[in-house]
Formats: structure tokens, sequence, C-alpha cells
């Protein structure tokens, strides 16, 4: 019951935006629009926020560091290598891999983790949201944009690359956030309240603009629901049993530390992935294919988990 209750907003988020769009309340471009609100503001804001306000005592956990970037590489380089080999564009294999590997830990895994087991969890969901939103994501874009350039690696490809990503917002927004924490300045209080105020409208308009999307029509979604399905497999199953057995088998955690690892791993995929798709203009049917069918499933999955931790 604590699952439905933490997962049930992010359902009602969805159907409120694909109700809004069915009633036409929303026109066709509302779905490109608010995702470049959250992309250009909203996002940078909350990214910004998250790392400048960061301890430094808080993300220095190696062992759980370790553990959960493992279970992040392992499945996004694994996933990436399959979507290749399927002979899907390196963008679109990259994309496929953020949805594989990139959990809801802002807006599931803070209150499900606190819920579960207690304050004690919050600061590991912190390096672990950090290394989601932060990292994931910024080694995600330095592969697309390559993937966009068409090119041989060579400098003039690599200026190329560096210029796009010094003009990327969500990753100008972290680099940012750590330059402030390295500083040990405080932000002043006007100006935390903007980020606040700016950074907790993305997830919910994320997903509201997920649920735009998926009341347009598409073609048949055969082929996107079966790949909607492997990634899930790997979301769900892969990337949990992965980090499990880095945290226990290999760093030596203690039961709470992975046991906080391993659900965190569990947590469905985030809207991340679709921003990044509507943002680059790939076809986003599979990732808010990905990211409903990992929401659904993941109740009975992440209830599995916690049974066994019990």
């Amino acid at each position: 019951m604590q699952t439905v209750v933490v997962v049930l907003p992010i359902f009602a988020l969805i159907f409120a935006g694909w109700f809004a769009r069915r009633v036409g309340a929303l026109g066709p471009n509302a779905t490109q629009e608010l995702n470049r609100f959250v992309v250009y503001l909203a996002l940078p804001a909350l990214l910004f926020d998250i790392v400048a306000n960061a301890e430094w005592h808080e993300i220095w956990q190696p062992g759980f560091v370790a553990a959960f970037g493992l279970g992040i590489a392992g499945i996004f380089i694994a996933t990436v290598i399959v979507r290749l080999t399927g002979r899907r564009h390196l963008v679109d294999a990259t994309i496929d891999a953020l949805n594989a590997a990139y959990a809801n830990t802002g807006f599931i895994g803070f209150p499900l983790l606190l819920a579960v087991l207690g304050p004690s969890a919050l600061a590991p969901t912190m390096v672990a949201t950090i290394m989601t939103a932060c990292v994931l994501f910024a080694v995600a874009m330095i592969i697309v944009e390559i993937g966009l350039q068409g090119e041989r690696p060579s400098l003039r490809m690599a200026k190329k690359v560096g210029m796009a990503l010094a003009r990327n917002p969500l990753l100008v927004a972290p680099v940012l956030g750590a330059v402030v924490m390295a500083s040990g300045v405080d932000i002043p209080g006007p100006a935390q309240r903007f980020l606040d105020l700016l950074g907790d409208a993305a997830s919910p308009c994320a997903l509201v603009a997920l649920g735009l999307f998926l009341a347009q029509q598409r073609p048949s979604a055969e082929p996107v629901m079966k790949s909607a399905l492997l990634l899930g497999t790997l979301k769900l199953v892969g990337q949990p049993v992965l980090t499990w057995f880095a945290a226990t088998q290999l760093f030596n955690l203690t039961p709470h530390l992975a046991s906080t690892a391993t659900l965190l791993a569990a947590l469905p995929t985030g809207t991340g992935p679709f921003m990044v798709a509507e943002f680059y203009r790939r076809e986003a049917g599979i990732t808010s294919a990905a990211i409903l069918v990992t929401t659904i499933a993941s109740l009975v999955t992440i209830t599995i988990i916690l049974t066994m931790m019990r």
C-alpha cells in the first residue's frame, strides 16, 4: 500500500495530461512547449538546487556510489550494445539505455524510502539522485551529441560536440551547482525560494507532458510495446539484481545500505529519457511506453523486493 500511495499521484498527473489533450483543453503543440519549459527552466533549476545544496559528507559514500554506479553502468552499456546490434541509431540506442538505467529517484525514491527505511535512507537517496539525474544524464547527453554529428572522431567533431554541450542547460546547471557547493557559499533566501518554486514544477510538468504525448494518435504499438517490455525487464529486474550483487558480494555494504541501493535501483523509469527524446526530436513512443510499463509493473516488483528485504 505504501508503494501504491507513492505511485498513484504519478498516474494522476499522466492522466491529467492525457485528458486535457483528449478534450482539447491543450493543443497539439502543448507537449513540445511544456517539455521545453521543463528542459530549459524547471529541470535546470532542480539540478542546480540538488547539487548546490548537497553536503560533501553526504555524497562521500564510496561503497554505495560504487555499487549503485555499477548497476547503472552495467545496464546502460549492455542496453546500448543490444540496441546497436538491432540496428538502432546510436542516439536512439542511448535513449533506450536511459530508459533501462534511469531510476525515478526524485519523484518516487524519496517518499518511498522515507516510508520504508526511515530518515537514514535520505542521504543515499540524494547520492543516487545526483548520480542518476546529473552523472548518467551527462554521459547520455555526450553520447547523443556524438551520435547526432554523424562524423568520424576528429578535432572538428570534438569542438562541435563541446559547443553543443556547453549550450545544454541540463549539463550547465549541475556544473554551476557543483561550483556553488565547492565554494561553500549559501544561496540567498529569495534565490533559494525561486529555485524551489521552479524546480518543484519539473516532475509534475514532465508527467503531464507524457500524458499529452500518450493522447496523440500513433501507428501500431506492437513493436513499441515489445521494446518497452525488454527495457522494463532490464530496469526492474536486471538493474536491482546487478546492484544487489555489487552491494553484497563486491563491496560488502551494510544490510541497510545494500537494501537502500537495491530498492533505489528497482524504481521505475523516470521522466528524464522522455524529455531527452522530445528535446532531440526523436521518436518518444518507446520511451513513453517504457515509463508507463515500468511504473505499473513496479507495484509488483517493488512489493516483492520489500517482502524479501523483510
